[in-house]
This record gives C-alpha cells, sequence and structure tokens, in this order.
C-alpha cells in the first residue's frame, strides 16, 4: 500500500482508521510523504533481503536467530505473527503510532532529550482515552504499607550497593521508590571518592515495575512532566557510566527493565525475563525505555517488546545485548 498525495496519507494514521501497515520487506518502499501508520516489513522465506531499515518500524523474518535488526517469528508462521503484533497496534493505535514516532526520533537524539521527548509523549497518553479505559478495566489494586527504606545503601570502601527493597511488592516502582533511587544515585554522582555502583533488588526478583495503584494518579500531567524529567532514575545511572553495573535476577517489567538498561554493565542470574508490557496500557514506556532499550537492542527490536509483551528469555536477552553476561549458576 502507498499514499499517492498528503491526504490521502491522512488514513494511514490511528485517527485515520488504518494505524499499521503489513508490507513485503523486500519490494516495499516508504512514501515520500509521511505517514503515522507503524510498519512491519515481512520476510516468508527468511532470506533476509537487504532493506532500507529506516523505512520499516520492525521486521519480521521466519529466518531462526536472525541478525540485527530483524525478529524471529517464532513457531508461528510470518504472517499469522505479523497478524498478531497488527492486531496489538489496532488495540490501541494512539500509543502504538506514538511509539513507533517516538523510537524514531529517539535514535537519533542525546540520552537526555531521548528522556524528555519520551516524557512528553507519556503525559500526553495519561490523558488520553486509551489509558482511562484501560484504568477503568484493570482497577489496580489498593497501596500496601510502603517500606522504611525502599532503597537500602551499602557503602563498603570504594563500592556502593544500592538495593531496591520492598520484595512484599516484588519491588513495585513507586514514586517513593524512585525517589529514594533517584537520591542515592545522585549522590554517588556528587561524591568526590567515586565509588562504583551495583544496583540491585531484594526478593523474588528485581522489579515489576511501576506500582499500577499510581498510574493515573497525576491531575497536572505537566507538572508530572517536569517532576518525571527531573529525577530521571535513567538519567542518573547513565551518567555513572563505567562506575555502574546492574544485576538483575527474576522478573524486569517495565521501568524494572527501563531504568537498568541505562546502565553501561547489565548481568543477569538464569532466568531473568524482560518485558515492556506498557502499549496495552495505552501507554508507551515512561521510566526510559524508549531511550534506554533501543540503545541496547535497536529500535526495531524495542518496537517487538512493546507491540508483543513477550517475555524475553535470558538466553535471548544477551544474544541481542539487553544484557552482557549471564551469570554462572552457583
Amino acid at each position: 500500500m502507498t499514499a499517492a498525495d498528503h491526504l490521502d496519507a491522512d488514513r494511514l494514521s490511528a485517527p485515520g482508521g488504518e494505524p499499521v501497515l503489513v508490507v513485503e520487506a523486500a519490494s516495499w518502499t516508504r512514501p515520500a510523504v509521511p505517514i503515522q501508520a507503524a510498519v512491519i516489513g515481512i520476510d516468508r522465506g527468511g532470506a533476509l533481503p537487504e532493506v532500507s531499515i529506516d523505512d520499516f518500524d520492525l521486521l519480521l523474518t521466519a529466518a531462526a536467530n536472525p541478525p540485527r535488526p530483524w525478529v524471529c517469528a517464532g513457531h508461528l508462521a510470518v504472517e499469522a505473527a505479523a497478524d498478531v503484533l497488527a492486531d496489538a497496534v489496532r488495540a490501541t493505535p494512539l500509543a502504538a503510532t506514538i511509539a513507533a514516532q517516538l523510537l524514531r526520533l529517539t535514535e537519533r537524539l542525546s540520552l537526555d532529550d531521548a528522556l524528555i521527548a519520551e516524557s512528553l509523549a507519556y503525559s500526553a497518553l495519561l490523558g488520553g482515552d486509551e489509558f482511562r479505559r484501560w484504568r477503568q478495566s484493570a482497577s489496580p489494586s489498593g497501596e500496601t504499607p510502603p517500606p522504611d527504606e525502599p532503597v537500602a545503601a551499602d557503602r563498603r570502601d570504594d563500592h556502593l550497593t544500592l538495593t531496591l527493597n520492598d520484595p512484599a511488592t516484588r519491588n513495585a516502582m513507586t514514586a517513593r521508590m524512585r525517589d529514594a533511587l533517584y537520591e542515592a544515585l545522585a549522590n554517588a554522582l556528587d561524591d568526590p571518592t567515586q565509588p562504583s555502583v551495583t544496583l540491585q533488588g531484594s526478593g523474588r526478583c528485581f522489579s515489576t515495575g511501576g506500582a499500577l495503584f499510581e498510574f493515573g494518579r497525576a491531575s497536572d500531567l505537566a507538572e508530572a512532566h517536569a517532576v518525571r524529567v527531573l529525577h530521571s532514575c535513567a538519567r542518573a545511572l547513565d551518567a555513572l557510566r563505567e562506575r555502574a553495573r546492574v544485576r538483575l535476577h527474576g522478573a524486569c517489567i517495565g521501568s524494572g527493565l527501563e531504568v537498568a538498561a541505562a546502565a553501561h554493565r547489565r548481568i543477569a542470574a538464569p532466568g531473568a525475563w524482560f518485558q515492556l508490557p506498557e502499549l496495552s496500557m495505552g501507554l508507551v514506556p515512561g521510566a526510559g525505555g524508549t531511550a534506554t532499550v533501543p540503545r541496547a537492542i535497536g529500535r526495531h527490536r524495542t518496537f517487538w517488546m512493546l507491540l508483543s509483551g513477550q517475555r524475553l528469555g535470558t538466553r535471548v536477552a544477551h544474544q541481542w545485548g539487553l544484557v552482557h553476561e549471564i551469570e554462572a549458576r552457583a
């Protein structure tokens, strides 16, 4: 499908009714006029044809273990896998097409600017109908008593260990935990002794991401954007550069992945898994995922994680570069 002119291109968008295109990767060329529809390129035969990757938001192939930016369709036929992903776009067309546009934008920006762009998009979607419908249907569970110390700090010689410390909620990232983590990371950045830093999680997993009961609480979305950028844990973790590492185990979901992906050394325990579920909520990542994750695995594979909502296991995460090392079993 092509768009003949600017008015015709309007239909290839969420408001125009066609938010996604599934096309043959080998033969399709992006129209010269701007379109908002997410573009999924497919390779039925697993030939991995040479394509202009800028023309696509996701590239799906039948080939096993394909090189970046391709994604293997897995046990499904390529067409069937593409249909599942296209249905995900149609379920939350505004969030999905904004995510595709955001990923195209953030790969050309510095991390700081990419985080600002993501936060603006996130705040916009918090005010949208797709998120409102999710919130009405999900009825997130209520708040649990917070721990006295949501982030535990242990300094030994020139090394600082920071531990997400709310195992009862599987280290759900509340605003209180986020602020405590940002303060700890900022203190490490300001410390003239320049300690090395390890970030880890207590209990069964690293973090299951944002505390759902807090989603949609902000009454001033502009102020929420300003605070989100001001206290960006992803930005602070990235600023530590080679001094910082994260140790990941169990579930690493949403912000539990997005912040961790900013670390310059990422170590996973066997059995760790990774997931970006925000699109199903009518949102894009809000803790840095469209800035940090693409820097590790590329925007096409990040978009696949967002559309599919699937768990990425440790082995594939290592192959893709999401983690640098898998710990040996004890």
